[in-house]
């Protein structure tokens, strides 16, 4: 594949609660669910480029996200699998899907976010990366995203192969559009087709007349355990059976993103449409096999509580107002004058200030064994008593990828020797453009370092002791 795997698309956040039942609520014949553990997974089109990923294919992803808790998860789940996210900002609320369950059995979906509003322009970085995909999967779930023009009209102009996994309430295919893959049930809704005869004749003729409707190169219906059947421009459709055994399966949630996904994959690596078919129904069969959806959840991270800290809530308040966010990231071991001249240039640069802090065991890792000199509570303390420092979060990772999705600061601010020419690339800058934002470099004072500061503390401490003896 030339480029990457570009999911366009709807998000959303599944969580699954599972807890034991053994009693009866006393003000309503309804079960009490006791919970005993929840996972968190990206859905819609987070799930199909999660699902991707997991194969070891390059994926990026263009979706719509809210400033709200249930967003900064998705892009936390999204960014922690090696998915590129490319977000759009849309009023309203994240959507979730939250499944309450005792053992196998589901006893209610609980649905969030309501109905969807218009999603901002997408920013150029999005447009570049669907120019230059190696393979294009549009996976409408029907809430908007895949209406706006400006991204409609770059899927049109793209020149790798665009694969349509549509949705009842969504819209047609763009022009060019080599797959289309619904499901039976959904192709019935988009057609309005009644279902007269045997499912396969009924897929045969409704996916002739979609595939008439939308002027898209094929259709591959999706039969669950039947497997596919697949209406190109020949008369006779081709028949392509899942392995045997594929009808013993209990989670099929997320097999239409894992076939669809396989069948863009396979068209990116030069596979012709049958071939590219026969491909996603073996992958979409095996997934099914391994558990499907619940199999994720084995190697899943636990879900968090459903609530946004005070760098979040901040981050959400200025884009609400209108405003801009800037961040900037360090170990701020022992605070000097340097750093005190970037936090104070940065903040001059918007209407809000984030530091990014490395956790003790980052800068362990960054500085060796004997950093850092201040616990990260201190050096957190000592930050946000800064009158040019609004919030601060601390991640523990290498780098602060999550912790940028989660906010997507508008600036994104570093100094030191990231400034010049011939400077190193800043590591953050494709994720920042990703959402529109600006990487910037500011001045800092010059021989001011935490590591020069240690050095000749030690040298006095040694005179010091020398003078004593």
């Amino acid at each position: 594949m030339s480029g990457p795997l570009v999911v366009v698309g709807d998000s959303l956040l599944d969580r699954d609660v599972a807890g034991a039942v053994t009693r009866v609520c006393p003000d309503a014949p309804v079960p009490v669910l006791d919970e005993r553990s929840a996972v968190d997974r990206p859905g819609g089109a987070g799930l199909a480029a999660l699902l991707a990923a997991a194969q070891g294919t390059e994926v990026a992803l263009v979706t719509a996200l809210a400033d709200d808790p249930a967003g900064a998860r998705l892009a936390e789940l999204l960014t922690a699998a090696g998915v590129r996210l490319y977000p759009l900002r849309t009023p309203g609320a994240t959507p979730e899907k939250i499944r309450l369950r005792a053992g196998d059995q589901t006893l209610l979906r609980l649905d969030r976010g309501g109905e969807p509003g218009p999603c901002a322009e997408p920013p150029e970085a999005a447009r570049a990366v669907i120019a230059t995909a190696g393979a294009i999967l549009a996976s409408d779930y029907g809430r908007g995203l895949l209406r706006q023009p400006t991204l409609r009209a770059a899927l049109a102009e793209a020149s790798a192969p665009v694969v349509w996994d549509p949705h009842p309430r969504g819209t047609a295919a763009v022009a060019g559009t080599r797959l289309a893959t619904p499901n039976l049930a959904e192709l019935r809704q988009l057609t309005g087709d009644a279902g007269a005869g045997d499912p396969l004749s009924t897929a045969t003729r409704a996916g002739h007349e979609l595939r008439r409707r939308w002027r898209v190169g094929a259709v591959a219906v999706t039969m669950g355990a039947d497997g596919a059947v697949l209406c190109h421009s020949g008369s006779s459709p081709l028949v392509v059976p899942a392995p045997s055994g594929a009808d013993d399966v209990e989670d099929t949630c997320g097999a239409g993103d894992r076939f669809a996904a396989a069948a863009a994959t396979a068209l990116a690596g030069g596979a012709v449409i049958s071939e590219a078919v026969t491909e996603a129904v073996a992958a979409a069969s095996a997934y099914v096999a391994a558990g499907g959806a619940a199999g994720l959840h084995r190697d899943a991270p636990p879900a968090r509580p459903h609530r946004s800290g005070p760098a979040e809530e901040l981050a959400a308040r200025v884009r609400a107002d209108g405003g801009t966010l800037v961040a900037t990231g360090g170990c701020f071991d022992i605070l000097h004058a340097g750093h005190v001249a970037t936090l104070q240039a940065a903040r001059r640069l918007g209407d809000a200030l984030v530091v990014c802090l490395n956790s003790d065991a980052g800068v362990r890792r960054l500085k060796g064994p004997e950093r850092p000199v201040n616990p990260e509570a201190d050096r957190a303390r000592i930050l946000a008593a800064l009158d040019c420092v609004d919030a601060v979060v601390v991640f523990d990772e290498s780098t602060p990828h999550a912790a940028l999705s989660r906010l997507r600061p508008d600036v994104w601010v570093k100094g030191g020797d990231y400034a010049g020419d011939g400077a190193p690339e800043l590591p953050e800058a494709e994720l920042v453009s990703s959402w529109g934002g600006r990487v910037v470099t500011v001045p800092y004072l010059a021989g001011r370092s935490t590591t020069a500061t240690i050095a000749a503390a030690r040298r006095r401490g040694g005179n010091l002791i020398k003078g004593a003896a």
